[in-house]
């Protein structure tokens, strides 16, 4: 059999060196030197040559086989590599073996020996990826066939180490060069610059500053290109130098990266890698150990019908369990799908409602938006107009107040025959020359004029004093009506640049009932009933102004703001007192809590309540109860309305125990028989027994509280009876009889009780 065998090129190579211990050594290489060439033919055919080591798809290296064996050819480039570095040496030692007859190992020899020698040993052939498949017969016949496990490293002989160590001595005797290190410990007398003990060198001073050999990458030496043909050339140079770069770096392939890795390898300056790469894997037929015949698979016997209709059997369950899975796998799809568009119906719906609510609420903000601009500039007209109702209604009382105190006066000033010393200095009152009017002149004056005002009023059963003498002078009605009216007509302008129908009356507008009907849970989450009540305010306060609440006897379901909340209260039949309300409840009574009471307790504190007249408390009696139907008694709002006049009623209580204290504090003057004293007692006396019975009338309704009783028993034991007294048996004590007849029993005190001789 042939065995494989590596080729090699018929270059000489250097043999290697073996330590040579004594002459007989030498003399024995002489010997074989002399050999002959037939001699040397004959045992090289005797030596086992070896084997390729690339494979592809041959057998073990254990194993011999007959086939072709593949051999490696290096490329070009590997071949050059390789022939400039053994080239030199190959032919000098030719030279010194054809001169020869045997090799001399003087020291010129080895040191011509020692440089040509390589550092490392040349690869194998296996491990160059360059090698071509191809061997031609041309090359088959300029190589020779040597064992490459015959050959034996050997050991360089002692001459030559010794040869070597004179070397460096000799070098090292004649001067150190400039990458030779020192590693004497005794000093340099040469100059060793600025750092004598370091051995690094300064770039700059090495290499300078480095302006020229980095010029490429500064931009030092790069011109500004000023003209138009200048930058056109630049441009064309920049674009030739990528280009360049580009093609370039095409131009690198596998071949020549991989050659470049291997001479890294090679010197040392990579690490070698742990593993080889992976031979691709090429199928080759088996081949028997004795013969080059292919070997052929085993017979298999043919199965039975038996195992196979068995497997069948099995095959067709899990195929028909496999199918009811996939069935109900795809119904619960389909339901699912089913239910998917079901949802993207819903979520459509949803969409185009939102889409719907979101567009209804823009307009809805937009008109909300307008509200708000309209309040803004309608409520400083507004307040304006309140301002100048309470003022009217003021001046009113001051009139009818100072009147009534300066009748009390007279008639204190009659039957007690002295002045009342008033707080307020009195101006002294003149006729028309100048000359100055006596009291006594003016007090008949006035009492003329208080007869004239009684006369005129229809009702005259009632006895003087006892009713309430609140009507003004013809020339001060005539004033106060006229500034009524003027206040009227400055209501009507307030609104009298608006167009809209809603901003007229609020009643009209769309937005809250459609809110409500639409979109009710956002309603009732958003309070949508007391932002109307908010919004609806204005309207009602406006409403108001220019309404004497006492004289006018209207009730306040004939006004038109309550009409239209209690008609958006009950969405279903407005008609019907005991329909249904709505989310929101009754907002009358939001409306009479937030507005109306507020209003009207500044209308009774400023002067709209007579307490002296019982038309002014009947009137404020009803309203109250009315009000009572839709606002709880003990809530706040309702409260303040009762503290309002109750604040009134002591307010008149005060007026008179201060005018009966002033009376009494008064200088005396000498007794004159007046015979208008018993009736100016018994008006004063009148007056006072008035106000008892309308405190008593409103203590009715309102109960104990904020002490209606006691102020009564100011009244009657304070002010009555202190004047009752003067004059108890000319009126004295059926005037005190019929005062303490209003309050109850547990209201008189004992005092009261001894001196009527009640039980």
């Amino acid at each position: 059999m042939t065995e494989p065998v590596i080729f090699k090129r018929t270059k000489s190579k250097p043999k290697q060196r073996a330590r040579q211990t004594s002459p007989a050594s030498v003399d024995e290489e002489a010997e074989k030197g002399t050999e002959s060439p037939s001699t040397l033919v004959a045992k090289l055919k005797k030596r086992v040559k070896p084997k390729s080591r690339l494979s592809f798809g041959a057998a073990d290296e254990g194993k011999e086989g007959d086939g072709e064996v593949f051999q490696v050819k290096k490329s070009s480039l590997s071949q050059k590599l390789i022939l400039g570095r053994n080239s030199a040496p190959s032919s000098t030692l030719a030279q010194t073996s054809s001169l020869s007859r045997g090799p001399v190992y003087d020291s010129a020899y080895l040191s011509e020996l020692k440089a040509s020698t390589p550092s490392t040993r040349p690869r194998l052939a296996d491990d160059d990826g360059d090698a071509s498949m191809d061997v031609d017969e041309t090359s088959i016949s300029n190589v020779q066939t040597v064992d490459i496990f015959e050959s034996e490293t050997t050991i360089p002989a002692e001459a030559t180490i010794k040869n070597a160590k004179e070397k460096r001595e000799r070098l090292r005797g004649a001067g150190v060069g400039d990458d030779f290190i020192s590693l004497s410990v005794t000093r340099s007398v040469e100059d060793q610059g600025p750092h004598p003990e370091s051995r690094l060198v300064r770039e700059e001073d090495e290499l300078g500053e480095g302006d020229d050999e980095f010029a490429e990458y500064t931009s030092a030496q790069e011109r500004i290109a000023l003209g138009k043909k200048s930058r056109k050339v630049e441009a064309s140079k920049r674009r030739d130098a990528m280009k360049e770069m580009i093609a370039d770096a095409e131009e690198e392939d596998d071949e020549t990266m991989e050659w470049e890795q291997e001479q890294l390898r090679r010197g040392g300056n990579q690490a070698q890698e742990a593993s080889s790469p992976p031979v691709k894997r090429v199928y080759v037929a088996t081949t028997s150990k004795w013969t080059s015949r292919r070997m052929f698979p085993t017979v298999t016997p043919i199965p039975s019908l038996g195992p196979a209709l068995s497997r069948l059997a099995a095959s067709l369950s899990q195929l028909t369990v496999s199918h009811a899975s996939n069935t109900s796998s795809l119904n619960a799809i389909a339901k699912e799908r089913s239910e998917v568009d079901e949802r993207e119906i819903e979520l459509r719906d949803m969409v185009d409602k939102a889409e719907l609510k979101r567009s209804w609420f823009d307009g809805f903000h937009e008109w909300v938006e307008g509200v708000a601009g309209f309040l803004d500039e309608k409520y400083p007209q507004l307040e304006k107009l309140e301002e100048a109702q309470l003022a009217l209604l003021k001046q009113r009382l001051d009139v009818v107040v100072n009147r009534r105190r300066m009748d009390d006066e007279d008639d204190l000033t009659t039957f007690r025959g002295r002045q009342p010393n008033s707080n307020v200095a009195e101006t002294i009152t003149k006729d028309e020359f100048g000359r100055s009017v006596p009291p006594s002149v003016l007090r008949r004056e006035r009492r003329a004029a208080r007869l004239a005002r009684r006369a005129r009023r229809q009702s005259t059963t009632e006895e003087e004093g006892y009713s309430t003498d609140s009507s003004l002078a013809p020339a001060e009605q005539e004033s106060y009506e006229l500034t009524s009216t003027e206040l009227i007509e400055r209501k009507a302008d307030v609104l009298a640049d608006v167009r809209a129908a809603e901003f007229k009356d609020p009643a009209k507008s769309k937005w809250w009932r459609e809110w409500r009907e639409k979109y009710t849970d956002s309603y009732v989450g958003a309070w949508g009933g007391l932002g109307l009540v908010g919004a609806w305010e204005f309207w009602v306060r406006l409403e108001i102004v220019g309404w004497d609440m006492i004289e006018d006897p209207k009730s306040l379901d004939s006004c038109k703001w309550y009409k239209g909340l209690y008609e958006y209260s009950r969405p279903g039949d407005p008609t019907n007192p005991d329909g249904e309300l709505g989310p929101d409840g009754d907002l009358v009574s939001s409306m009479i809590s937030t507005a109306v009471i507020p209003r009207v307790c500044k209308l009774i504190e400023g002067g709209a309540l007579d307490v002296y007249s019982g038309k002014h408390i009947h009137r404020i009696v009803d309203l109250a109860e009315e009000m009572e139907v839709s606002v709880e008694r003990g809530s706040a709002k309702f409260q303040a309305l009762l503290k309002s006049v109750y604040t009134v009623f002591d307010r008149a209580t005060l007026q008179t125990e201060e005018l009966i204290a002033r009376s009494k504090d008064s200088v005396p003057r000498q007794p004159v028989f007046d015979p208008e004293a018993i009736p100016a007692r018994s008006r004063f006396l009148a007056r006072r027994i008035k106000l008892v019975q309308n405190l008593m009338q409103w203590r009715k309704f309102t109960g104990e509280m904020y002490g209606a009783g006691e102020m009564a028993n100011r009244l009657v034991d304070g002010c009555i009876r202190s004047v009752a007294e003067e004059g108890w048996d000319v009126g004295g004590e059926v005037a005190m009889q019929k005062a303490v007849s209003f309050l109850p029993s547990t209201l008189v005190s004992s005092s009261t009780k001894r001196m009527l001789n009640m039980p």
